[in-house]
């Protein structure tokens, strides 16, 4: 049975004006203050890694709890996200504009994590009765998980890079700050995008709600693409698209809310149907990357 129309709407109002309200505009530096753009730009890098972290912590806790820990491998995803969350954190309160070697650390661990986690998770598949296969992809551990370690890994790292820069007219990768960070950010969204495909096609999209993180963030990662790439200046739609992006994130948990409750015993029986039913932890996944792209597209609007 399908969900009524009239409570998805109100979930999502409601869920999409607390998500709001949450992203109070600040007012937008000004271009004779690369500065402070230069520094809220890594310090919102920070703070999107430690989201992605604690996403990562509390999904990979229960997957990994569901498992019973069988490899002691699996406390290892765990351990890095709380060290990376704690990094995210402390980074989002740090003005100084300087590297700071102990979180740069911890971030680099967390990326390269990821990628050891991403081959686990494939060995893992491959191991399976039946190799690749529909079932395997849908139910074994899955692929993209390990991939959310990486960014906030990667998202922390680049925070730390730009802090070394210049605050006149910073660079990164041999581009210019602004431009490279739009780029990283419009990458991870499609990254994101197709672990987010594969669970929905699962669930049949019996809701047509779940189309719109399959339609939201790539419009979202080939405005910020092309930002990246064409003459740097305000870009409303861009920002409102981003901001839309945030939001979901927020409205995706309460529609997952709302799966585990409409699972046999509801929030009654949660031990069972928040293993079972879709992902918590997952959809603010969109939400800090949208919210480092709004720091990458604020940085770009200030460079020549």
């Amino acid at each position: 049975m399908k969900q009524t129309t009239p409570t998805n709407i109100a979930i999502a109002c409601g869920l999409a004006t607390a998500g709001l309200a949450l992203l109070r505009r600040r007012p937008r530096a000004a271009r004779s203050e690369p500065v402070r753009t230069h520094i809220d730009t890594a310090r919102t890098f920070n703070r999107s890694s430690a989201l992605l972290a604690l996403s990562v912590l509390t999904e990979s806790a229960m997957e990994h709890y569901r498992g019973s820990f069988d490899n002691p491998a699996m406390y290892t995803p765990l351990i890095v996200s709380v060290l990376s969350l704690l990094a995210g954190l402390h980074g989002g309160s740090d003005r100084k504009p300087a590297r700071h070697s102990v979180r740069d650390t911890v971030y680099l661990g967390a990326a390269l994590t990821g990628v050891v986690g991403t081959g686990f998770h494939f060995y893992n598949i491959t191991k399976r009765p039946g190799g690749w296969s529909w079932h395997n992809l849908f139910y074994a551990a899955p692929i993209g998980a390990p991939m959310a370690l990486v960014l906030s890994g990667a998202l922390g790292a680049v925070a730390e890079r730009l802090r070394d820069e210049p605050a006149h007219e910073p660079r990164l990768f041999g581009m210019q700050a602004g431009q490279a960070l739009a780029l990283v950010i419009s990458a991870g969204l499609v990254g994101t995008l197709a672990e987010v495909s594969l669970l929905h096609f699962r669930g049949s999209f019996q809701n047509p709600a779940m189309y719109a993180p399959i339609v939201v963030p790539p419009v979202a990662s080939a405005l910020l693409l092309h930002t990246a790439f064409a003459t740097p200046r305000p870009r409303w739609f861009t920002r409102l698209w981003l901001r839309m992006t945030t939001a979901l994130g927020f409205v995706g948990v309460g529609f997952h809310a709302r799966g585990v409750a409409r699972a046999r015993g509801g929030w009654r029986n949660w031990s069972q149907n928040l293993f079972n039913g879709p992902p918590l932890p997952a959809p603010p996944s969109f939400s800090a990357l949208a919210l480092a792209g709004l720091a990458a597209l604020r940085l770009r609007e200030t460079e020549k």
